[in-house]
């Protein structure tokens, strides 16, 4: 059985009455997945690293810490906040790999914040036919449903790098799971 803390039910929803049990469902797990556990958790590396750890890359094929926030952030701002909720995609890709850094730490904490709050907002009114509706996002054509499961699936990828390259250059747990009991009791 689940954590009890852990256990979402309809009633954790925001309030959605004359949307389908599918959709509530589906957005409140894209932000369960998203603004409580990603984007708090590449907060949690952003805040552990130095400015030289955050731009350090381990060779030349590899991205800095720096650079998979820059990169975290265009994609969700991209393919939600844009393609789904209609704000203009000023996204330049490539420059979020380019980049060298050192970009200002606040400016990259700014850069999450604002992700959050444009998520949120995005996320609040989106609607059951946007999420059934086709988009064009980047050079692709795809459902609602497959850009909101696209950029979960995307954020958890590139954080797990984060986390590795955290605990790679700090030699430390994360904490993520600090005080949470995650075995089975008895087994």
């Amino acid at each position: 059985m689940e954590h009890p803390a852990r256990m979402r039910c309809c009633s954790d929803l925001l309030p959605m009455p004359d949307h389908p049990l599918w959709f509530r469902l589906l957005l409140d797990e894209t932000r369960r997945r998203l603004l409580e556990e990603s984007i708090p958790r590449t907060r949690r590396c952003l805040g552990l690293l130095s400015d030289a750890e955050l731009w350090h890359r381990p060779n030349a094929n590899s991205n800095s810490a720096g650079n998979l926030i820059l990169h975290l952030c265009g994609n969700a701002r991209q393919w939600i906040v844009s393609t789904l909720g209609g704000e203009p995609d000023l996204r330049r890709r490539q420059a979020e790999f380019d980049e060298r850094g050192p970009v200002p730490r606040g400016e990259l904490e700014a850069l999450l914040s604002r992700l959050d709050t444009d998520l949120r907002r995005t996320l609040d009114v989106l609607t059951p036919e946007q999420v059934l509706a086709r988009h064009s996002v980047q050079v692709f054509e795809e459902s609602g449903m497959a850009i909101l499961i696209h950029v979960v699936e995307h954020f958890s990828y590139h954080v797990g790098q984060l986390t590795y390259l955290t605990k790679a250059l700090k030699d430390l747990d994360t904490g993520y799971y600090a005080g949470q009991p995650l075995e089975t009791p008895g087994a």
